[in-house]
């Protein structure tokens, strides 16, 4: 894909979509599947054929890939067993990406998205109260982004829960133990989610050490968001491997200036306010050991807690970012993966 970017020919994220969409969709016996689009928002909606006696669960599902990779193609197989195996009506919410759409395509495309989809429940069978949103990575950054958004939104139905696969919550804090830790660490290193961050985010990469070291956080925004964003915050038995607590450093305000937008709730929605996250639903996390964004999910748990939010936490040891979508890939699939499936599958069919 570099290759390919270089000589002109395609950026490097369309290939590797392209790459990714040459995987052959199985149909599902059990399921019926159809291609929609809500306004300009490409989706796919997954309904058990079988006839029920009463609504079904509904789930909105956002896929991962940095805003950059992932389709509805590349997730029809997982969002297929996740509809199959609850017995749940499941919309897969496409959104446009990197690089000819930047921030705030990805969110703003997904609420709009599960907002045409919550007026329509009744049409596709759904019961009004056990609605939830689930995302991976970057889904689950939509997802936390999203449960906010809609607290005050008295014309909808209520989301009944949340599901956080390895989400991106926050892009302030860089150094926390999990960064150091995994930084070159696949499927996602530190240096290519700090080239996501900045291209979605149309920051010039120059500014990269400073968003790594912190410097372009004013000291009372800092002061402010510690008590979220601190290591303190971290359970030790994390800390154990590799940790050298460096940030932030001294304050350089022409870094601010740039690169601000990092500060606002929808690019790091873990420093929304108090009263927004005591009002959100309950939540099921899923956190890996091996993975830059594990102590996202960790400081997410405590945020959560803090406000008196129910949270369910799986944490899985072998585990790493991006495993999920390769539960059911044969020789490339992981005990790990098969492990976060059914994980979320148990935890759905309790709602």
């Amino acid at each position: 894909g570099n290759i390919f970017e270089k000589l002109g020919i395609c950026s490097m994220p369309k290939f590797v979509r392209f790459l990714h969409d040459r995987v052959r969709i199985k149909k599902d016996p059990k399921l019926v599947v159809t291609d929609l689009r809500f306004g300009t928002v490409p989706v796919r909606l997954f309904q058990p054929k079988a006839v029920s006696s009463s609504p079904r669960r509904g789930i909105i599902f956002y896929h991962g890939g940095g805003g950059m990779f992932g389709s509805l193609d590349c997730y029809h197989s997982l969002c297929s067993f996740l509809a199959r195996e609850t017995d749940s009506v499941l919309l897969l919410v496409g959104y446009r990406k990197l690089p000819d759409h930047r921030s705030p395509a990805v969110s703003q495309d997904c609420l709009n998205a599960s907002v045409h989809f919550l007026k329509s429940l009744e049409t596709y069978g759904v019961d009004p109260s056990r609605v939830m949103v689930c995302g991976e990575s970057i889904g689950g950054g939509v997802v936390a982004f999203i449960t906010q958004t809609l607290v005050g939104r008295s014309d909808l139905p209520g989301i009944r829960a949340q599901v956080l696969i390895y989400p991106i919550v926050q892009v302030i804090n860089l150094q926390l133990p999990s960064f150091q830790q995994n930084q070159y660490t696949p499927l996602l290193t530190r240096k290519f989610m700090v080239t996501a961050v900045c291209t979605y985010l149309s920051i010039d990469f120059s500014w990269r050490d400073a968003i790594l070291d912190g410097t372009f956080i004013p000291p009372d925004t800092w002061r402010k968001y510690r008590k979220w964003l601190s290591p303190d915050n971290i359970p030790k038995r994390f800390k154990s491997r590799g940790y050298q607590p460096r940030f932030p450093g001294p304050f350089n305000e022409a870094a601010y200036l740039e690169t601000k937008h990092m500060l606002d709730v929808e690019n790091s929605p873990l420093v929304a306010d108090d009263k927004t996250i005591t009002q959100l639903p309950e939540a099921f996390l899923v956190s890996c050991e091996s993975d830059i964004l594990r102590d996202d999910t960790l400081l997410y748990k405590k945020r959560l807690e803090d406000q008196g939010v129910r949270v369910t936490w799986y944490h899985v040891e072998d585990g790493f970012h991006g495993s999920l979508i390769l539960f059911d890939k044969k020789v490339f699939s992981f005990p790990c993966s098969q492990k976060i499936v059914n994980a979320v599958v148990s935890y759905i069919k309790g709602i």
